[in-house]
């Protein structure tokens, strides 16, 4: 079965959101902290398009999606999440690789991502490179490692 990576619609937002939750939920993190993430994790409807969400459809189920996020010549890879049960299937690749395309054409010269602490092997992966850490958005005190990757004209 094929992967289609199309743009999410405004409709998906609720099932977005929850992905990302569950995703989250992979790594092992407990009920508070997912709860704290909540806020964080959630894409209203609205913000579908303006956010530049894309996904990964097999037969109408989605099984992961990113966002796209900011202008020219910086953006940020701002959400990135694939459905527990299909992570380290290569899905996280497609979409990666394909932001970094739309991110080309949009004329982006570099894209930073505030990764979650287990998803740092990925993105290095990707060729991204750590420039930093950044404070979470959900939990005070907690970091996050700050990437950057480069998109070669």
């Amino acid at each position: 079965m094929s992967v289609l990576i199309r743009p999410a619609r405004a409709k998906e937002a609720e099932i977005l959101s929850d992905l990302a939750l569950r995703s989250k939920a992979h790594w092992g993190y407990d009920a508070g902290f997912l709860d704290a993430c909540k806020d964080e994790l959630t894409v209203g409807a609205g913000e579908v398009v303006c956010r530049r969400a894309t996904v990964a459809d097999r037969d109408g189920h989605i099984l992961g999606f990113t966002t796209l996020e900011g202008e020219p010549p910086t953006g940020v890879l701002g959400m990135m999440f694939v459905d527990p049960q299909v992570i380290g299937k290569g899905i996280g690749r497609l979409l990666f690789e394909y932001a970094v395309a739309a991110g080309r054409e949009l004329g982006f010269a570099r894209l930073t991502i505030e990764a979650d602490p287990n998803a740092e092997p990925f993105y290095r992966a990707m060729g991204a490179i750590r420039t930093g850490n950044v404070p979470s958005g959900s939990i005070a005190g907690r970091v996050l490692p700050q990437m950057a990757v480069t998109i070669q004209p």
